[in-house]
């Protein structure tokens, strides 16, 4: 896990300017504070900082063949880099290291770009050809790992993170208003936008390729879910699944340095931790707690589930006073505003684990693959709601429309009625419909995140309602919320946080599974749940989902509505009211005060943005 950074002059064939690339790396000294490094190839170059996870020796970065034909830096990791490596060595390659880096060095002379397609990991990377001058910089298939980049007065600037690449020109971006307008309806900003006017990052399986002058976008990964032509029984899908399971876990397992757990009290991560101890033991686990008030809460069934599965249990206590405290800190951490109350618990915990290990493994991706959010319900049986007579529709949606609050019934009464495949899936994300979103600002606003997801069509075109849906999760949401705040905030305390329910073996399993394997008569994650009653009690596999208890979190923003949000909203001279206007703000926070509508988390991503402004004005990045 690192920090890769890099500067290719289009236009001229000028030399890149070595301090560029210095003070591009200096803006990401937590993402690797064991090492970096440098190279320059007239027009191009690269920088680096090192977190040495793998062949902590060997791995020196940027890497290049004995030849020296082929650079490379990159970040993150390749799960099955033993296996290619045996395969390029007996296609007669020969290895100076043992670092996963080399075989993308020489996976790339073997089979060009198409290396990408053999690798199954998480990465950032960027190679570049000596011979032919051609420079590829890419995101992994699940985009684990993110890459942002700019073109300015003739130039390419990528990194990791989007300081390195505003510390590049020294450009000082506005806000991009359509992305605002999506970020306000998603609370997160969807590749290729980002918050930043002109900064654009990688989608997850994309890549830029740059030659002749010229700068493109590509889609590497282009995996097409096929239902199996024979759908598994059900008792042949739990061992497969769980099979899966276990190798992925095995490779991401793979490391020369500690390795713990961040354990809530759920089933994804207690799961996670008994097939840990497959291949080891007493794995340091860790959870984040709340006080007096909430001690028998997250904390208390992580505390069960660890005992039951003999890990070293670590907790991590938190108060009101330090989130509070703490939220603009972590607002910056995260580069762009993400409105998610798991923020909070994921930078705490992440900090408390980096004083005993340098990677941790996380449950993300169950609920995602397998459909363990209520929406997941909603899209499953959406089309019995779309069979119905369009009177009964409408009869049954003013109804609803009538109820105070009831905010996610109104949501679906209105998403799940959309023809256009990809419109109903834009409105199912949605916190609010569009048109009160864009009447919050003060010119027009009609943004088209449908234009962006259209490319994903084709590989759509096999799935089911349900598999559909989950498939703009996965190329979405996934990557742009969860996995970009993951990656964020366990590198600001540079740790590594790896997610082998992600793993690519997995997730394509998933993906060519009829939806009955995933919602079964209202039941959510059918089939995982299945695997985990082998290895978890039943009271466990029912407890109530939370997640790091997240609700307490809620309660606190709440709470915090009440003051400072309030007063957040109501300030005519909020920064965000240079964008906004205060008559449709204020008019939200009056309709929630009163109970006649839910608007918390519209409210909340307001509150974000804010605050996101404020702690970018304060370093003088926009």
């Amino acid at each position: 896990m690192c920090g890769i950074c890099g500067q290719f002059n289009l236009s001229r064939n000028e030399p890149v300017d070595p301090e560029t690339i210095r003070r591009m790396v200096r803006t990401m000294f937590h993402r690797g504070p064991d090492d970096e490094g440098y190279f320059f190839d007239g027009a191009l170059g690269f920088g680096f900082r090192r977190l040495s996870i793998i062949d902590l020796a060997g791995g020196h970065q940027p890497m290049s063949d004995a030849e020296e034909t082929v650079w490379t830096v990159f970040n993150g990791e390749i799960y099955n880099f033993k296996e290619i490596r045996t395969e390029l060595e007996c296609r007669g390659h020969k290895f100076r290291t043992n670092s996963d880096t080399e075989v993308i060095i020489h996976g790339y002379k073997e089979w060009g770009a198409k290396v990408l397609n053999h690798l199954n990991g998480m990465f950032g990377v960027a190679i570049w050809d000596v011979k032919t001058r051609k420079l590829i910089v890419a995101r992994d298939a699940m985009g684990i790992k993110m890459i942002y980049y700019q073109i300015r007065n003739g130039k390419l600037s990528f990194g990791s993170e989007v300081r390195p690449v505003l510390a590049a020109e020294n450009s000082k971006p506005g806000v991009d208003a359509n992305a605002l307008n999506l970020f306000l309806q998603f609370r997160y900003t969807p590749s290729p936008l980002t918050i930043f006017q002109g900064v654009r990052k990688l989608a997850p399986g994309t890549m830029l390729v740059v030659e002749n002058g010229d700068c493109r976008e590509e889609r590497w990964y282009d995996f097409t879910p096929e239902p199996f032509a024979k759908q598994p029984s059900e008792a042949d899908a739990i061992e497969q699944l769980l099979e899966l399971y276990r190798g992925a876990i095995k490779r991401h397992l793979l490391a020369d340095v500690p390795v713990g757990i961040l354990l809530s009290g759920g089933l994804d991560s207690g799961l996670l931790l008994a097939l840990m101890n497959e291949q080891g033991c007493d794995w340091p686990a860790y959870t984040i707690g709340y006080g007096k008030n909430f001690a028998d809460d997250e904390l208390a069934d992580a505390a069960e589930s660890a005992k039951l599965l003999g890990a070293k249990h670590i907790t991590v206590r938190l108060d009101q006073t330090e989130f509070e405290n703490a939220l603009p800190k972590i607002v910056g951490s995260l580069e762009e505003p993400v409105a998610a109350s798991s923020i909070v618990p994921m930078y705490f915990v992440c900090q408390r684990a980096r004083q005993d290990v340098k990677v941790v493994l996380i449950g993300q991706g169950p609920d995602e693959l397998f459909g363990g959010y209520k929406r997941h319900l909603g899209v499953h049986y959406g089309s019995l709601w779309r069979n119905l007579p369009r009177g009964i529709q409408s009869a049954a949606g003013r109804i609803v429309s009538k109820l105070p609050r009831n905010a996610t019934l109104k949501r679906a009464v209105h998403s799940l009625g959309i023809k256009n495949r990809l419109t109903r899936y834009q409105n199912v994300f949605s916190l609010a419909p569009d048109g009160i979103v864009n009447g919050l600002f003060r010119e027009p606003q009609n943004p088209e995140l449908v234009n962006y997801w259209e490319s994903l069509l084709p590989q759509m075109k096999n799935t089911d309602e349900l598999g559909g849906f989950q498939l703009l999760e996965i190329r979405s949401s996934l990557p742009d919320e969860l996995l970009m705040y993951a990656d964020k905030l366990s590198m600001a305390h540079s740790l590594e946080a790896r997610v082998p329910y992600l793993d690519r073996t997995v997730v394509e399993y998933a993906q060519q599974l009829d939806s009955h394997f995933k919602v079964r008569h209202g039941e959510c994650k059918w089939l995982h749940r299945r695997v985990c009653e082998k290895f978890l009690p039943r009271h466990v596999i029912k407890r109530k989902k939370r997640g790091f208890a997240v609700n307490v979190v809620d309660a606190w923003f709440q709470s915090l509505a009440k003051g400072k949000i309030t007063e957040l909203l109501l300030d005519e001279n909020s920064l965000m009211f240079s964008l906004l206007s205060p008559v449709p703000v204020k008019k939200l926070l009056k309709d929630h005060q009163s109970k006649r509508q839910d608007n918390h988390k519209l409210l909340f991503s307001l509150v974000m943005f804010e605050q996101w402004l404020r702690g970018i004005r304060s370093q003088s990045l926009i």
